[in-house]
């Protein structure tokens, strides 16, 4: 889509009633989860079970630890002080 698109689906979603607008929004949110879920495939397969990785907890400190499951949307770490924690793939990195 370039810029020249965007003018004509403006006024086109304008024309609209309140029913095709509902059906329209479900299917963006479709959509949109489908590129979710992409993306988070992308950036799992980046990963594999037994892997040391760290990421940043929610309260603040850097944890290490080793991947010992892969769900749908989330990674499993057993973190070196022997937490669990299920995290997104996007916000781990890989210790070498």
């Amino acid at each position: 889509m370039n810029e020249m698109d965007i003018p004509r689906i403006e006024d086109f979603i304008k024309t609209l009633s309140a029913k095709d607008l509902i059906y329209l929004n479900r299917m963006i949110c479709e959509r949109l989860k489908v590129l979710s879920q992409v993306q988070s495939s992308e950036k799992m397969a980046k990963f594999h079970l037994t892997q040391r990785v760290s990421f940043t907890g929610s309260d603040g400190l850097v944890k290490t630890g080793v991947i010992n499951a892969m769900h749908k949307k989330t990674v499993s770490v057993i973190t070196d002080d022997n937490e669990n924690w299920k995290i997104a793939p996007g916000l781990l990195r890989s210790v070498e």
